[in-house]
């Protein structure tokens, strides 16, 4: 202990020592007051004086009584402090009780609305069959001759359902990764040849918009474990949204590069218009769009980033995302390859 610091007395732990004697008939207050004027004169000349000390030594109080005194007031200060704990356990468990009830409310909503979702999916999967299957008689002329302009219309109807379609396959996806009923078929997957078909997939969109589309990777890379139909999806979501949020003129590139030994990053690198630092985590928010009000200019349910990430990690991996406001956008996760 410091030299300075002075010696800790019982007193020390009595707040307003003074009142307390005075209440109890102990002292008057003249004599209170004499006693911490003197208090005043040994602390400015640098002594350590307690006002209890400068009681007794003024013989305006015992010894004994100051003692009495203060083991009184510290059982008291003891009492209310034990009440006190008492109080703040009691609102402790009150608020732990509010806070479990708010959030086993808050599972039963999310449940709720995974069922809806499932329900209201394969509800509209029905009816959307029926239309896609007629477009296709009529387009087909299967039901009689059109015109160019009906088959035009007709195309437009047709790229409009299976936009639908996809839409609504999310949706069903979504529901069953909420309910933790997202199966993976895991299997030796040519990643190679899944990057190269989702890049050809993708081609016609990123030309209408003006962008470059390009995949790197060499003849060298090794098969992976996964899920073709999972891991398929992912790297064409990934490709679909950063041809989304790349103005004409930009370009986006997958490539596929080892890692040490055992894993094969997948990464899809975009100069589009990028994400704000302080809303990364709004991306993966079900039903979220950081753009959401009437006049956005991008479309989608706002599930593709919730799902894909939810895929990921159900590979046992994890989603990195890195980008630069204005600049673009880099998705990168790791599948683990499979060595002969």
């Amino acid at each position: 202990m410091s030299q300075n610091t002075p010696k800790l007395t019982p007193e020390m732990l009595i707040p307003r020592l003074g009142e307390y004697l005075v209440q109890k008939g102990l002292i008057t207050d003249a004599g209170l007051q004499l006693a911490l004027d003197y208090q005043k004169e040994k602390i400015a000349k640098g002594e350590t004086y307690m006002l209890g000390q400068a009681l007794t030594d003024l013989k305006l109080l015992s010894k004994e009584a100051l003692d009495q005194a203060i083991t009184e007031q510290i059982l008291q200060l003891r009492t209310a402090l034990q009440a006190s704990n008492r109080n703040l356990e009691r609102r402790v468990q009150e608020r732990t009780a509010d806070l479990n009830e708010a959030l086993q409310k808050l599972s039963e909503l999310n449940q709720m609305k995974a069922n809806f979702v499932s329900n209201i999916s394969h509800e509209l999967r029905t009816p959307l069959t029926h239309i896609k299957g007629y477009v296709e008689l009529l387009i087909s002329e299967s039901l009689g001759s059109i015109t160019e302009e009906q088959k035009h219309a007709l195309a437009v109807s047709q790229k409009s359902t299976s936009k639908l379609e996809d839409m609504i396959e999310d949706l069903i996806m979504f529901s069953l990764a909420s309910r933790g009923e997202l199966s993976m078929k895991l299997s030796e997957v040519d990643i190679r040849r899944l990057v190269s078909l989702a890049v050809k997939s993708a081609t016609n969109k990123a030309e209408d918009r003006g962008v470059k589309l390009q995949a790197q990777f060499t003849d060298a890379i090794p098969l992976v474990q996964a899920d073709p139909e999972k891991i398929g999806w992912v790297v064409n979501q990934l490709l679909d949204n950063a041809i989304k949020f790349t103005p004409s003129g930009g370009s986006v590139v997958v490539s596929l590069k080892e890692e040490g030994a055992n894993l094969i990053n997948v990464s899809i690198t975009d100069t589009g218009i990028g994400i704000p630092q302080n809303r990364m985590q709004e991306i993966f928010e079900p039903f979220h769009q950081l753009d959401g009000s009437s006049t956005r200019h991008y479309g989608g349910t706002g599930l593709g980033l919730a799902l894909v990430r939810q895929i990921i990690e159900a590979h046992g991996s994890l989603l990195d995302v890195k980008s630069v406001e204005g600049k673009g956008t880099t998705f990168k996760f790791p599948l683990l390859a499979v060595r002969d």
